[in-house]
């Protein structure tokens, strides 16, 4: 697996963490082993630019996702064709924000964001309220398999 991490936001994280939970979760969702896949942190002004010109929405965000070869997860017996998964795009200001009100480190929130991302970059989505049960128990379940105990409550919408 290619992971690559590129933090462009100016505040310390714990990439070798992120890198391991992105290894968990394509080993998880039964994703070719020599797939690729970036993780970008990027800061306020950045994060905003991307969400105006990709969402057409104001102020930053959170997290965007940024798919290439729309790849999906595979199975045991099938698992999904090496590509490029594409970028998920952190901003680590809002995401600490968004820990401190939700009362959880920001180290977590990074963790949530990255496989609520993950699984955007998997077609997975919310829209709907089917979807949105779906994808975030999902997001639950790989989170707290990964952490070993319960996952903090989503704060991405």
């Amino acid at each position: 697996m290619s992971i690559e991490i590129n933090n462009e936001s100016g505040v310390q994280v714990r990439e070798e963490e992120l890198v391991k939970l992105v290894r968990h979760i394509l080993t998880a969702m039964h994703v070719h082993p020599e797939t690729e896949v970036s993780i970008i942190m990027a800061d306020v002004e950045n994060m905003e630019k991307l969400h105006i010109e990709w969402m057409d929405e104001t102020g930053p965000t959170d997290v965007l996702s940024f798919p290439m070869d729309e790849l999906r997860p595979g199975s045991p017996d099938l698992p999904t064709p090496a590509g490029l998964l594409g970028d998920v795009v952190l901003c680590p200001e809002v995401a600490g924000e968004q820990a401190l009100a939700a009362g959880h480190s920001l180290e977590e929130e990074l963790l949530l964001l990255t496989t609520h991302g993950m699984l955007h970059l998997l077609g997975y989505d919310h829209a709907e309220p089917e979807e949105k049960a779906e994808m975030f128990g999902l997001q639950r379940e790989l989170l707290s398999s990964f952490l070993g105990k319960e996952a903090p409550v989503e704060t991405t919408q």
